[in-house]
């Protein structure tokens, strides 16, 4: 249901072993969102010197927001903790690629790097159903890394919909 993008079972970028370790904590942050009946979607920004500005997951559920996605509130916390809405310099992590909001606001706080896990054959714009990080007309371009641990992200969706869709039959 949520195949990977590009497969990196071995990662060959020089911070390979940093993705990895920000991506499992993704995961966990996942985790936790899932416990809270949230879909299971965690976020890190850490900046060039390898530290987490701000990490997230999924709310919209318990706020009742639309914009309660992972990316969008770690991006807020990224921003305020740098007093500057120019995220220049970090890479945002990711276990569910982007939406074209989130996408979006990537470009807008000028975010260079993204590392994704699982692909969203329904709403990913990080090359998936759309891709916002290369448009010729947007004033900013990021590099996308994808299916980073996408497996372990990708089985962390399926059961948790799944799971979902039991308990609403068993009602």
């Amino acid at each position: 249901m949520f195949p990977i993008n590009s497969p990196l079972d071995t990662p060959t970028s020089p911070t390979a072993e940093g993705d990895v370790r920000f991506m499992r904590r993704a995961l966990e942050l996942a985790a936790l969102a899932a416990a809270d009946g949230e879909v299971p979607v965690g976020a890190l920004v850490v900046d060039q010197a390898q530290n987490v500005l701000a990490e997230a997951r999924n709310t919209r559920e318990h706020t009742r927001d639309p914009c309660g996605h992972a990316e969008l509130i770690a991006i807020r916390a990224a921003a305020a903790a740098l007093g500057d809405w120019r995220l220049q310099g970090t890479t945002l992590y990711v276990t569910l690629e982007p939406c074209a909001m989130c996408a979006g606001a990537i470009v807008l706080a000028r975010i260079p790097r993204v590392v994704y896990a699982a692909a969203d054959p329904k709403g990913g714009f990080c090359g998936t159903v759309g891709d916002l990080s290369k448009h010729p007309r947007l004033n900013h371009h990021f590099d996308v890394v994808a299916g980073l641990l996408g497996d372990e992200a990708a089985a962390q969706l399926s059961a948790f919909f799944q799971a979902l869709r039991q308990a609403r039959r068993d009602r």
